[in-house]
């Protein structure tokens, strides 16, 4: 080994480029409760998957269970995975309160040594509304652990990194425009929005109903599954569809598994409420005559055929309808509190009442109902569930009309009786 004199200057490392040209890198820091890690998630909800977020407390508190300090060995471990990451092609979202003094030449090198689009942000909230932020959580067990004193201890204001590295972005831009200006600032062609289907119904994409004959003429192989009540495998569930023997909370046991996954696929503070599933034969004809007698009685002169098919869209027909084979579920979201979220109109709202946003692929919604609706249908399909085209809550799996639309020879689940 050859002996470097100590008066020759020390060779400075190479500086390794991470990531490519096309990869992104967002960097979000902010006082606790700012909102960090909903944003994070937000930018995942909009860029699909190749989104690794890389949380300073994941690394610090859950995997390395150590206290923030300037030595602590999270700050190496934070850049190392976000350069692999970013080197593996995924775009990487760095969040936490990752004070300037402590973080910021990690922060600064990361920056600096990416090869793709960079921005830095930060989130900029004010102890009174962090205060009243973190007030409002409803993990009551993390309230008794984290205090207000604890956050006033913690608050530094506007702790920039040096550089005029940060965008600040101010209390009052919602979550949705936070996560869109940062979508919009890190390269549109790059990070799409969910892509949002045409609107169905037209020449090239017919919807099909109920009514249709070919729905009608599917076989039922029925396999016997027995009717299980969501209730007992904690679904949140609403009681506007309540009866006395509690059919509405059934479904068949496959349907369960399939919602149990496709609650899994929802973002996290998003979660599934059960509106109603199994629908006893008779309860199914009362709703279809009594929708059919109200097209009736505003439209005079429609035929018999029109009538059944105008019914069709928003009641099914009772010798094919799902709900009556415990296939069927009617579904939304709710946050984290149980509130409900807005997907542009009430469920089982009729085309009439809604002036057509039930249809799933509606054109009248604002930006917020379009983005919770495809949330839904994500997870929702993701799952194995179909959808009914014009009612945006309804998804079916084993059914005929299911079969139909993925081209099975046979249907799983015909009309059924709760024991």
């Amino acid at each position: 080994m050859t002996h470097t004199p100590a008066s020759a200057p020390r060779p400075m490392p190479a500086v390794k480029a991470v990531g490519r040209p096309d990869t992104r890198l967002v960097v979000i820091r902010g006082n606790s409760a700012s909102g960090k890690s909903s944003v994070a998630q937000g930018l995942r909800d909009r860029y699909g998957r190749g989104v690794a977020i890389v949380g300073q407390d994941v690394i610090r508190r859950n995997v390395l269970r150590e206290h923030d300090t300037t030595a602590g060995a999270n700050i190496a471990l934070l850049g190392t995975i976000a350069r692999h990451a970013l080197d593996a092609g995924f775009h990487v979202v760095l969040e936490g309160i990752l004070y300037a003094d402590r973080y910021s030449r990690m922060i600064t090198s990361l920056v600096r040594d990416h090869r793709g689009i960079s921005n830095c942000y930060y989130l900029d909230v004010p102890l009174r509304m962090t205060l009243a932020r973190h007030a409002s959580k409803a993990d009551a067990a993390y309230l008794e652990q984290v205090t207000d004193d604890h956050l006033t201890s913690w608050y530094r204001e506007l702790d920039l990194l040096p550089g005029d590295l940060e965008t600040v972005i101010p209390a009052d831009s919602t979550l949705q425009d936070t996560v869109a200006r940062i979508v919009r600032e890190t390269d549109p062609a790059a990070a799409p929005p969910p892509q949002y289907k045409p609107s169905q119904g037209d020449s090239m994409n017919p919807l099909v109903l109920m009514s249709d004959p070919q729905v009608a003429a599917i076989p039922v192989r029925e396999c016997g599954e027995p009717l299980v009540d969501v209730r007992d495998h904690g679904f949140r569930v609403d009681p506007r569809k309540e009866d006395p023997p509690g059919a509405f909370a059934h479904v068949r046991e496959g349907v369960l598994a399939r919602l149990k996954h496709a609650r899994s696929l929802l973002p996290a503070g998003t979660d599934l409420l059960f509106i109603e599933g199994y629908r006893p034969l008779a309860l199914q004809q009362s709703y279809f005559t009594d929708y059919h007698n109200e097209l009736a009685a505003a439209h005079p002169g429609w035929t018999p055929e029109q009538l059944h098919q105008a019914a069709s869209r928003y009641v099914s027909p009772p010798d094919i309808a799902p709900h009556s084979a415990g296939a069927a579920v009617d579904v939304t979201l709710v946050d984290q509190d149980g509130h409900e979220l807005d997907l542009g109109t009430r469920v089982n709202a009729s085309p009439e009442e809604s002036e057509g946003a039930c249809f799933t692929y509606a054109p009248n919604l604002n930006n917020q109902a379009r983005h919770h609706r495809t949330l839904l249908l994500n997870a929702m399909e993701g799952a194995g569930f179909t959808n009914y085209g014009t009612e945006f809550w309804h998804f079916s799996a084993g059914d005929r009309y299911d079969a139909l639309l993925r081209k099975d020879r046979r249907a799983r689940y015909g009309p059924i009786e709760l024991p």
